[in-house]
């Protein structure tokens, strides 16, 4: 991928750009008699979006493909910067039933308080002609209790271990991604041992195994059917083994100093990966462009993609179309269109955002694509197998994202501040209860 992909894929993974005022307006407002912009009129029908970040659809000319081989649709595409920012304003358009976009792009932290609480604003697509080759677990985060699809899948984050070669090389690991995934093969814990190894044999003391407990953390729970929340929505954190077995092995990493005590997209991690002070990290597909241009042009090469201990995913996005709008044909068969496993094929090869179709997985775009600053790994074939590792149903609660940040905050107890391990729990359950009991 060029440098300007990887700069807009990086927009999108981080969400740190701000919306002006005005930008906001327009990119989440509508008319204010409470209709969504879109309509026929004149013999053209009119497709309002409101999108965020870098979902691709806009910047890789998808949209504008459309038009012209639909040439009696108008599609007008507002998009936001920041996700956050993008959520408030859609959640005071649907509280008020105005405001809103034919279709509304959903991001997978929002999706099951959306299927919970707005599920009556969208339009049902299950069964929808030409879309049965999601994965199913893909689809299943946007499935309400009564069987109701509120969206449809565009991107998602299947999880591998990015490693420096060098670094490992010097501590005495093997540095072939192969060899190096049957180091952890099936166990999270022989990846915490193969740190341990690490640290005891490198040659340079100030280079971390690992950047942070939290992204280790994060990978162990997100390759279980079940995290924070169980069928019902109930929370059951505080009982579940993934959870609890995640937390321990986080915090032995952390107590053991295998981290560089940074965690992912926060102050010091990007320095981190320019200035190489650490050997490793746990990496959605996503986050590939966001390495390659912070970690920079000197260390092209050194980097590798190995699979995964377990596959698991972080991260990814839908398109929902809106039960107020006038065009809910045409904006239905937009969005079959742009999650199409032709589509996903042709976003990954331009901007890298990773397919949720079986089919496109299956699509030599993704499954001959080989990245040149990962040291030619095959990654439309390390991140297929993992997609298709993760179990068919992913059950999400509606403070999903909140308590995984609650839960990242309270490693960094342990790594940052010395806090025990038995401390920073009690601190970090009292947090989720505030927040979401």
């Amino acid at each position: 991928m060029g440098k300007v992909r990887k700069k807009l894929r990086t927009r999108a993974v981080a969400a740190v750009s701000v919306v002006s005022a005005l930008g906001l307006v327009v990119g989440c407002g509508g008319s204010d008699s409470g209709g969504t912009g879109g309509g026929k009129e004149d013999g053209k029908t009119t497709i309002t979006m409101g999108l965020f970040g870098v979902m691709g659809f806009k910047e890789t000319g998808l949209l504008d493909k459309y038009m012209k081989e639909h040439p009696d649709v108008v599609i007008k595409a507002d998009v936001a910067g920041d996700e956050q920012t993008y959520y408030t304003a859609l959640q005071t358009h649907l509280a008020a039933g105005s405001g809103l976009k034919d279709i509304q792009g959903i991001e997978i932290g929002r999706a099951k308080e959306l299927s919970d609480t707005q599920k009556d604003k969208f339009v049902d697509l299950a069964g929808a002609a030409g879309t049965d080759h999601f994965l199913p677990w893909k689809q299943s985060q946007v499935t309400t209790s009564d069987k109701k699809v509120i969206g449809l899948g565009t991107d998602i984050g299947p999880m591998a271990v990015c490693y420096r070669k060098d670094l490992f090389e010097q501590a005495g690991l093997p540095t072939d991604r192969e060899e190096v995934a049957k180091l952890w093969e099936g166990d999270w814990s022989k990846y915490v041992a193969a740190g341990k190894k690490f640290k005891a044999d490198s040659k340079d003391d100030k280079v971390a195994f690992m950047d942070s407990s939290s992204g280790l953390f994060n990978a162990m729970i997100y390759g279980n059917s079940q995290q924070f929340y169980d069928k019902q929505g109930k929370l059951i954190y505080e009982t579940n083994p993934v959870v609890k077995d995640a937390w321990k092995l986080a915090s032995e990493a952390a107590t053991s100093d295998l981290t560089a005590k940074l965690r992912q997209f926060q102050p010091g991690w990007d320095p981190g990966l320019a200035n190489s002070t650490f050997a490793s990290t746990v990496c959605p597909a996503w986050m590939l462009a966001h390495i390659s241009e912070k970690a920079g042009p000197k260390n092209k090469g050194k980097w590798d993609v190995a699979k995964a201990p377990q596959g698991a995913n972080w991260g990814g996005s839908f398109l929902g179309v809106m039960e107020k709008s006038p065009v809910k044909k045409e904006a239905q068969d937009l969005v079959a269109w742009l999650t199409a496993p032709e589509q996903q094929a042709y976003l990954f090869k331009e901007i890298g955002n990773f397919p949720s179709s079986q089919t496109a997985l299956e699509m030599p775009e993704v499954v001959d694509a080989k990245s040149d600053y990962f040291a030619g790994a095959p990654i439309g074939q390390i991140f297929g197998a993992a997609a298709k590792e993760i179990p068919d149903e992913q059950v999400l609660g509606r403070k999903d994202g909140t308590i995984k940040d609650i839960f990242s905050q309270g490693l960094t107890l342990i790594e940052a501040q010395g806090k025990s391990p038995n401390e920073a729990w009690k601190t970090t359950d009292k947090r989720i209860e505030k927040a979401a009991g």
